[in-house]
């Protein structure tokens, strides 16, 4: 495992452990980064019954498509540092 994957798996644990309340923007670009990072393909139809939920999710998604596995998990470290204030 090298560096940015140890560095993503850790912004993953803080982020899950998150309590603060962040504006809906900010989550879904940490829906859509993580998404990314982790999937074979951008495209991933969001699940949930709430159909526009899925649409923000899918939106998020589709305007980030171009960014590869390794600069959304940079984006998504950035975010879990700005929004705890920490340096990983």
């Amino acid at each position: 495992m090298n560096d940015l994957d140890k560095k993503f798996e850790k912004a993953f644990k803080i982020a899950s452990a998150m309590t603060k309340k962040l504006p809906p923007d900010v989550m879904l670009h940490f829906y859509a980064y993580y998404k990314i990072a982790t999937l074979n393909s951008f495209m991933h139809m969001p699940s949930g019954d709430d159909a526009i939920r899925n649409g923000f999710k899918l939106n998020a998604l589709i305007q980030f498509k171009d960014l590869s596995k390794e600069d959304a998990k940079k984006k998504y470290i950035e975010l879990v540092e700005k929004y705890n204030n920490i340096k990983l």
